[in-house]
């Protein structure tokens, strides 16, 4: 038996190829929806890609199950709950796909979603009667459980699937061995659940000591503790999961309608119709100058994820880049569903070289620098916009929290007539965050250079939570 893993940082998500190299045979389970790696892992191993599982529909980003079936001839697998306008083989509890090597095992897990399964993975060669992995999905993460209150919007609440994560858990995979390697479809940074750890593996075992879902306590505890304190979910999460329910344009597809250059007078006359002119090159250059008017959401940071939690679906979507990077910053939106891209502008910021009044830069200063200005008599407001778990636990005396995901929402907040000094805790989002100000016409302000991580380093004093 193969079981490999893939680990896609920027959105925190794990898939899987297991192969059974008896039959030449590979199955992958959720995918990513560009699916270059499959292919030529699969292509060096001999092995052909025969089924492809969904463990449920997945909210945070488009899995790459039509891809696989255009591609490769692929069966999808589905959960037996599970309802799509695509073919697909529903796959009910007990449910197994047996190859000379492998056999796989599904387990039906809802609790996260309805219609979530697990799967049993069992090397028929070393252990046939004991499964050497289950793969989880977001039923069990290392270190949490899924968040059951996303399908909120879809007619589930919150309570009814907490109820049955805690049946699924404890009747279903909490009776495995000890020793049953447990691979989840996410890490620490995805926003389907709270306390998610940064390893990609762990034992059965090690969960069921050291998870804090996982413990005794009755169902109403549990429901209370795992549908509390969760993360605000993007707004792109309901439309994602929808999204893998449909049958849709590949994004090899996509990507050919949409990877064209646009010279800057038809850029110009695009922004000003509406579209979404989204410059996804590092802070620091965005910082030194850019198109007014443009979003900054860098490609060197959890870019799909912010990119579907501050830009428009709606409307279309222009990229500026350093050239030859076009194709990357359309590929990771399409991995969230973001296929309307208009086009980049050709040539990237040297575009603008003979049009200096139309380039704006971002006052950016040093952590030392912006304590010196809080210290004067005509000190800025200081502009904190972390989550406000982040700001409990450590902050700036006297600045105000408004997290980057509610600061459209609450733009009226903003004074208009005092200096503005934003920061995060490293960069990148107040970068993102002087973007949108100024799209509001708030531009006396000024970006903390390494946000709190530059004010801890110069040793600048703090407020710790108690």
């Amino acid at each position: 038996m193969i079981l490999k893993q893939y680990y896609l940082g920027c959105l925190a998500h794990a898939s899987y190829l297991l192969g059974d190299e008896a039959s030449f045979s590979a199955i992958i389970v959720d995918p990513q929806r560009d699916i270059g790696q499959y292919l030529a892992d699969t292509e060096k191993l001999g092995l052909q890609i025969r089924d492809v599982f969904l463990t449920h529909f997945h909210a945070d980003f488009i899995a790459g199950h039509l891809e696989l079936r255009d591609r490769c001839g692929a069966t999808i697998r589905l959960g037996s709950r599970a309802k799509a306008e695509y073919a697909f083989v529903a796959m009910q509890d007990g449910d197994t796909l047996e190859f000379p090597g492998v056999r796989l095992k599904v387990l039906e897990t809802p609790g996260h979603t309805i219609e979530s399964i697990s799967i049993l993975a069992f090397d028929l060669e070393k252990a046939p009667a004991k499964p050497y992995a289950v793969l989880t999905g977001d039923t069990l993460f290392i270190g949490d459980v899924g968040r059951p209150d996303l399908r909120a919007s879809l007619g589930w609440s919150a309570n009814d699937l907490g109820a049955h994560l805690y049946d699924s858990l404890r009747n279903k995979l909490m009776t495995l061995p000890d020793e049953t390697l447990v691979y989840p479809a996410h890490g620490a940074g995805s926003l389907c659940g709270k306390k998610l750890s940064s390893d990609t593996v762990s034992s059965l075992g090690d969960q069921r000591r050291l998870n804090y879902a996982l413990q005794p306590m009755s169902k109403e505890e549990f429901i209370r503790l795992v549908t509390a304190d969760q993360p605000d979910a993007p707004p792109y999460f309901t439309y994602d999961a929808i999204l893998n329910t449909r049958e849709r344009a590949t994004l090899e597809h996509n990507l050919e309608q949409v990877l064209h250059p646009i010279d800057l007078d038809e850029v110009l006359r695009m922004g000003d119709a509406g579209v979404q002119i989204l410059d996804v090159r590092d802070a620091a250059e965005y910082a030194k100058g850019h198109l007014a008017g443009s979003i900054n959401i860098g490609l060197g940071g959890q870019y799909a994820t912010w990119a579907g939690t501050v830009l428009d679906r709606n409307k279309p979507i222009l990229i500026i880049a350093e050239p030859g990077r076009e194709p990357e910053a359309a590929l990771r939106l399409g991995r969230i569903g973001f296929d309307h891209v208009n086009g980049y502008l050709n040539g990237g910021m040297e575009a603008l070289a003979s049009r200096p009044d139309l380039v704006w830069p971002t006052d950016r200063l040093s952590a030392p620098m912006v304590a010196e200005e809080l210290a004067s008599a005509n000190p800025p407001l200081l502009l904190d916009i972390r989550n406000p778990r982040e700001w409990l636990a450590k902050h700036i005396a006297g600045s105000v929290n408004i997290p980057l995901n509610h600061l459209e929402e609450r733009i009226a907040e903003i004074p208009r007539d005092r200096r503005i000094a934003v920061h995060c805790a490293g960069g990148y989002r107040s970068s993102i965050a002087a973007s949108i100000l100024h799209q509001y016409g708030i531009t006396n302000l000024v970006e903390m250079a390494g946000g709190l991580a530059a004010w801890d380093a110069a040793k600048l004093p703090v407020v710790l939570e108690a």
